[in-house]
């Protein structure tokens, strides 16, 4: 009886001899397509990872420089000069927009209200709801920038977990086959299908975990971006109605490109 269970343990030897590449290589063909799948979504998401994450970084650093500048800076004319500096900052297409439909908007004004010697109280608030439309428009353009291609990391730490768990139910299939084929349950028959379907659950993992890490990190590092956006629109709110404030007389009106802060 010894003998005879150190035979199979032999035989189940042989037929497991060799690494994790000699084991998919003897993996059937709808196994290897299965591998190759999964390959295909961990290489996606790793490059979606390493992308999202200098993007994201990026962003978030010009947008701390350009709020400094935001602050330092009386002008904001200069400031716009100045905004290629920050290409990757979210809020800089925002400011841009917003710096626009301010200066087109007070200047139709004074031209409007010249005779009055000031801007109405009732066109002020018109003032500031275009500004500030125009404003969350564009950072709600921003915020979907920011979340690009987060959806593959999601999908990839959804899926492939199933996918791999598939690969898994094949090998047991292959196991029983085995089985019925030699019509005995040792462990020469059954170890080759199991090893199949433990290298397709791994190879499941081995993509899911990764993503779904990269999923939540990066989004909670966007969603703090998205937060950015919206607390800046805000401030440039406040500094718009600073300057409607300021423009009182037929003589401050405003050509584009010279709004004060």
């Amino acid at each position: 009886m010894i003998q005879g269970t150190g035979v199979l343990v032999a035989a189940a030897t042989a037929g497991l001899d060799g690494d994790m590449l000699h084991l998919i290589a003897g993996s059937g063909g709808l196994v290897k397509a299965i591998l190759l799948l999964l390959l295909g979504f961990s290489v996606l998401s790793w490059a979606v990872i390493l992308e999202r994450y200098r993007a994201l970084r990026n962003a978030e650093a010009d947008s701390l420089a350009f709020l400094e500048d935001l602050e330092s800076e009386r002008r904001l004319s200069d400031l716009r000069e100045r905004a290629s500096r920050y290409p990757s900052s979210p809020l800089v297409p925002v400011f841009l927009s917003a710096f626009r439909e301010l200066t087109s908007a007070i200047t139709e004004a004074v031209g409007r209200f010249r005779a009055a010697g000031s801007i109405p109280d009732e066109a002020r608030e018109r003032i500031l709801a275009r500004v500030r439309r125009r404003m969350e428009e564009s950072a709600a353009a921003q915020a979907d920038r920011l979340d690009r291609n987060l959806g593959i990391l999601a999908t990839t730490g959804s899926v492939t977990p199933f996918v791999g768990l598939f690969g898994t139910v094949l090998g047991i299939m292959n196991a029983f086959q085995a089985i019925g084929l030699s019509g005995s349950a040792n462990l020469a028959a059954v170890a080759p299908g199991i090893s199949e379907a433990l290298v397709t659950t791994a190879a499941g993992l081995g993509a899911a975990i990764p993503a779904v890490i990269g999923y939540n990190l990066l989004l909670a590092r966007a969603r703090r971006l998205g937060g950015r956006l919206d607390r800046f629109v805000l401030t440039f709110t406040a500094i718009a109605d600073q300057q409607i404030e300021a423009t009182r007389a037929p003589q401050a009106s405003l050509e584009a490109g010279k709004v004060r802060a």
